[in-house]
């Protein structure tokens, strides 16, 4: 029941106090979720902080990745090779070391044309030609051949050359003793070169089924300018 101060409040009074009040739970109310609102978005910006700085972290992780790989390709490329005899890289792994009983040409053997071919980048302004186009061999016989290297520009440049032998399954055979592949090569301004490449095919060719077919072999070299200069 009303109290007797109540009672004695005229009704537009009594109206009024009430929405005052309620105004002032609001203020209390709101007053003690501030606090925790603010925590929760100090929280949020501490995990979004976080999480972009770890995004930034892994992203530098796998551009350094990639530029440690893309300077790392060439000398792995060339261990690769070295190790398992991949595109007629000179194999030598331990087990794989030339032998002179290994360099014996095999007897009534029919002989393979050796051909060989150069490029060279669109950067690199040296010439590069084989002084001799092809040359017939026996599995097991030694051969020499060489390449003339020419740089008819005015300053130093510096090349490096990768090679590819064709058919893919000849690779295999194709052993180099002796050339100049990825190795760095340094003309002078106007000087000339004669580049050796000393190799044979393996006198297992003779006895491959899967290699009667091949005739021909091609030797190709392509010269680049190299990033280092």
């Amino acid at each position: 029941m009303p109290t007797l101060r109540q009672q004695q409040q005229p009704f537009f009074c009594r109206q009024a106090v009430l929405p005052a009040r309620n105004q002032v739970a609001s203020y209390v109310t709101a007053s003690a979720r501030a606090p925790a609102s603010q925590s929760a978005r100090d929280r949020y910006r501490q995990h979004r902080a976080h999480s972009t700085t770890t995004t930034l972290y892994y992203t530098a992780s796998v551009i350094v990745f990639f530029i440690g790989a893309t300077y790392a390709a060439v000398p792995l490329y060339q261990l690769i090779c070295t190790q398992t005899g991949l595109d007629g890289t000179p194999l030598t792994a331990p087990g794989h070391k030339f032998d002179p009983e290994s360099m014996v040409p095999v007897p009534n053997a029919r002989k393979i044309k050796v051909r060989f071919e150069s490029s060279v980048s669109d950067r690199m302004r040296w010439s590069f030609t084989p002084v001799t186009p092809e040359i017939s061999v026996v599995p097991g016989e030694t051969a020499l051949a060489f390449y003339t290297a020419h740089n008819p520009t005015d300053e130093d440049i510096v090349g490096i050359s990768t090679y590819s032998v064709v058919p893919a399954k000849a690779a295999q055979y194709f052993n180099k003793i002796q050339c100049f592949c990825f190795e760095e090569q340094r003309l002078e301004a106007n000087e000339e070169v004669d580049m050796p490449v000393f190799f044979y095919l393996d006198p297992e060719l003779a006895y491959d089924p899967w290699m009667k077919d091949v005739k021909t072999v091609t030797l190709h070299y392509t010269f680049f300018k190299s990033k280092n200069q």
